[in-house]
């Protein structure tokens, strides 16, 4: 018996498969973005807290979430608003660490 692979091109996806491939695409385009040489493939079996190896600009995260939830409406078919709250709690769960979060603080 063969083995199919996970997202075969030949069959319609689940909304389960999507949501899955969904987190991947976001990822591999974070990392993307951030100039970094690594994909979901990369860090799919590590259970330590990987994304504290690699940064992100605030500007490049920025970028990130606007092309995620771009992403979200086009192929989870999510409205505007739980788009950009989806790409929070994505950029919470597995976002990059920020390479300049302390330059662009604004103290009062």
């Amino acid at each position: 018996m063969a083995v199919r692979p996970k997202f075969s091109m030949g069959k319609r996806l689940t909304v389960k498969e999507k949501k899955e491939k969904a987190i991947i695409d976001l990822i591999n385009k974070m990392f993307e973005i951030a100039g970094h040489s690594v994909t979901h493939d990369d860090i799919k079996d590590r259970r330590d807290d990987w994304y504290t190896d690699w940064t992100i600009t605030m500007d490049q995260n920025e970028r990130w979430k606007e092309w995620g939830e771009k992403y979200l409406i086009k192929n989870l078919g999510m409205s505007k608003f739980g788009a950009e709250r989806e790409m929070g709690m994505v950029a919470l769960v597995w976002g990059l660490k920020f390479s300049d979060f302390e330059n662009n603080i604004k103290i009062s």
